[in-house]
């Protein structure tokens, strides 16, 4: 296949993509328990990310996308780990006698993709290798469908699939949550730092008893400064007014803090 550059221009629109991200939110409930079983796991993902010198969400979600987080399954493909890989890529890892463990395999997974060769981390980088993982096909042979790889679950995606190798459908539609939009739910919860720019964080206090009125519309105009990574809900809880006193000056109406 095709090598895709990381130019600048890929930067930027992995950049805009990110900000602009929305959980759709009837898929609310769905992402929370993924993030939950993540962050479970955490130990285990920063143990072979300390090997590879890759951030362990970028583990976790590339886990979550190849073998629905079982530590059973081969990081390849989510074959088993009893015997070498049987799906593309095949006969993963060459090194070794199975049953295999899922650190070493793991380990032979991103190191195959290069993984251990990357030196700098940005957010752009982190969504490029995620797409390179599961391959070009969307980006090159059918680019009006963002990669539900990175973005089912959210505002960037709605139908249009490989339902197998090689095989395409416009209509179907990816049952999996999207590997960006794990991160950026991680970064909602304050579980890892601002990927673009730098924002304080906090636990998530509600300041009214209801969705407010203009509550999603703020949180989106808010979204689109570098550093701020707000849930798109309506509810103004401490993050929003965070983010609120870092653009205006001042927190929202209720907040205790004022």
């Amino acid at each position: 296949m095709a090598k895709v550059n990381f130019t600048q221009s890929l930067q930027e629109e992995y950049e805009e993509l990110y900000l602009t991200c929305e959980v759709k939110a009837d898929r609310f409930d769905d992402i929370d328990p993924i993030v939950d079983g993540v962050l479970e796991n955490q130990e285990r993902y920063e143990a072979v990310a300390s090997e590879v010198g890759a951030p362990w969400f970028f583990i976790a979600a590339i886990h979550n996308m190849e073998a629905s987080r079982r530590f059973n399954r081969h990081l390849h493909n989510g074959d088993r780990l009893t015997a070498r890989t049987v799906h593309v890529p095949s006969g993963r890892p060459v090194e070794g006698d199975p049953p295999f463990s899922w650190e070493e395999s793991a380990q032979d997974a991103l190191n195959m993709h290069g993984i251990n060769k990357v030196e700098e981390w940005s957010l752009p980088r982190i969504l490029y290798e995620l797409e390179k993982y599961n391959g070009w096909g969307y980006r090159l042979y059918h680019a009006h469908v963002k990669s539900p790889y990175l973005w089912s679950f959210s505002n960037h995606y709605t139908s249009g699939k490989y339902v197998a190798d090689g095989t395409w459908s416009d209509t179907a539609v990816s049952r999996q949550c999207g590997a960006a939009v794990i991160i950026r739910r991680l970064e909602e919860r304050g579980e890892i730092g601002p990927l673009v720019g730098e924002m304080p964080e906090g636990p998530l206090l509600h300041y009214a008893d209801e969705v407010i009125a203009y509550g999603e519309d703020l949180q989106r105009f808010l979204n689109t400064f570098n550093g701020i990574s707000l849930r798109v809900d309506g509810w103004p809880g401490e993050r929003t007014s965070n983010a609120v006193k870092r653009v205006f000056g001042f927190h929202l109406n209720g907040d205790p803090r004022d």
